[in-house]
């Protein structure tokens, strides 16, 4: 056996369409509402020997919510998005779309002085071939649904363009096991509404 990582989203903080870069707000309210809606379904996972999280307030709030009490992880963060950080997708479009494209369709790109796609990936892979290897170990990790998708992209050794295509939903899971840059991955059902 392999270690295994079950990695689950956190809820939300906001509206899709609200969504900010580098994202630092704590649950709202419907975020709350999932949480307790899903605990049920996600409370089996507090049987993990090792409980991470996200730095980020709705990471750690969701973990805190569901009895995990999560570790945070500096390397679990979300993608910096430099001069971005803070703006929806909307606004900084209309400020600078040639920088949008470029940052879309290269993922070596960050024209916004932060993090490339393609750094951001390496860094979650680098930190999920970094987990103990104990046989059978479980551990689970609250995380922004950007990090899940980044990790998703370098367990199936993906090509970097596949990150955009992935959704992953507040409080979804996803279940990787192997180790060393040799994942399989097992999906699990959302544990909320669409």
């Amino acid at each position: 056996m392999h270690p295994r990582v079950t990695l689950i989203a956190a809820a939300r903080s906001g509206s899709l369409l609200a969504e900010r870069f580098d994202d630092d707000r704590p649950l709202d309210q419907a975020g709350r509402r999932e949480v307790q809606l899903a605990a049920p379904a996600l409370l089996p996972l507090a049987v993990a020997e090792l409980r991470y999280c996200s730095p980020t307030p709705r990471s750690r709030e969701t973990g805190d919510a569901l009895g995990f009490a999560p570790l945070a992880q500096p390397a679990l963060r979300d993608c910096d998005m430099g001069r971005w950080r803070g703006l929806t997708l909307g606004e900084v479009t209309a400020g600078e779309p040639a920088a949008v494209d470029a940052w879309l369709r290269d993922p070596r790109s960050a024209p916004h002085g932060g993090e490339s796609l393609l750094a951001f990936i390496s860094r979650i892979g680098g930190w999920l071939d970094t987990r103990p290897v104990a046989d059978g170990s479980r551990i689970l990790a609250v995380a922004e649904p950007a990090v899940v998708r980044a990790a998703l992209v370098y367990a199936l050794k993906a090509p970097p363009s596949t990150y955009w295509n992935i959704d992953v939903r507040p409080l979804s899971t996803v279940t990787l096991t192997g180790h060393g840059g040799r994942w399989n991955l097992r999906v699990s059902a959302a544990c909320t509404p669409s």
